[in-house]
């Protein structure tokens, strides 16, 4: 096998793990999931779309900006089978044990929910649901580009998980196989890419949305990069759970920023 891996195996390994669009996993070696983890703001990309998409259509139809929101945040859940939640959830239960890593490992690979989890995807939902409501009660528009922005801001988070000397904190699953094949400068200028963008976004609004996007792409890598540190001192690394808990509090710091009026 080549040791390089073409980009059409980065893209198949990107949409093949981060979402249950029906794309097949050609490769499942170091490269293709370097290549996979650059192009993860990609499927955020997507899956945003659709979710803006879908509540365009509700409001189209008369629906409210409540169940609008709703929807929006239904739908890359649906399209990722809630991966991302159900890694917040055994993250948040992981953490709240207070147990040493190996103990906190072990209950975050339980296929139960305890109460931290519960409590944490309750209020996250709810964060992201209330703010994406606001916005798009100010404006159909911007609700959108919120949706689209606060998905690809949250798989940003994978790919800077992803960089060079983050360690997995177990030697087999989704996390030993990224941790760390992202190298440095190409995580920076995906980071870049996905802020230009959002600038972009922002732009069709005016030169206040370009900051506030930016802020709110800002606000996400920070509030995740938090907990990647966290969890990484109290785990010794990340796991395909960290990694889900990591988009879904990108995704909500993104939508409270965006939902802001300052």
């Amino acid at each position: 096998m080549s040791t390089t891996s073409p980009p059409a195996d980065g893209l198949r390994f990107a949409f093949g793990t981060l979402s249950v669009l029906p794309v097949r996993v050609t490769r499942w070696d170091r490269e293709a999931a370097r290549g996979g983890m650059l192009c993860a703001p990609l499927v955020g990309l997507v899956l945003g779309g659709l979710a803006a998409a879908m509540g365009l259509l509700l409001l189209l139809l008369g629906a409210s900006a409540l169940l609008a929101a709703i929807a929006t945040v239904a739908v890359p859940a649906v399209l990722t089978r809630g991966l991302h939640l159900d890694g917040l959830a055994d993250t948040a239960d992981g953490l709240g044990s207070g147990k040493p890593a190996e103990d906190a490992l072990r209950i975050m690979k339980q296929s139960d929910i305890g109460p931290f989890g519960v409590i944490t995807l309750v209020l996250v939902l709810f964060a992201q649901v209330a703010a994406l409501s606001q916005v798009y009660g100010d404006s159909w528009a911007r609700g959108a580009v919120a949706a689209v922005v606060s998905a690809t801001a949250a798989r940003l988070a994978l790919t800077l998980a992803a960089r060079t000397g983050v360690p997995a904190a177990r030697p087999e699953g989704l996390g030993a196989a990224v941790a760390g094949v992202v190298p440095l400068r190409a995580a920076a200028l995906v980071a870049l890419a996905v802020t230009l963008g959002a600038a972009a976004a922002g732009a069709l609004f005016g030169p206040y949305d370009v900051g506030r996007t930016v802020l709110a792409v800002a606000a996400s890598v920070a509030a995740a990069e938090l907990l990647l540190r966290h969890c990484t001192r109290r785990f010794g690394g990340v796991t395909g759970d960290v990694f889900g808990g990591l988009a879904e509090t990108a995704a909500t710091a993104a939508l409270v920023i965006l939902s802001l009026a300052f």
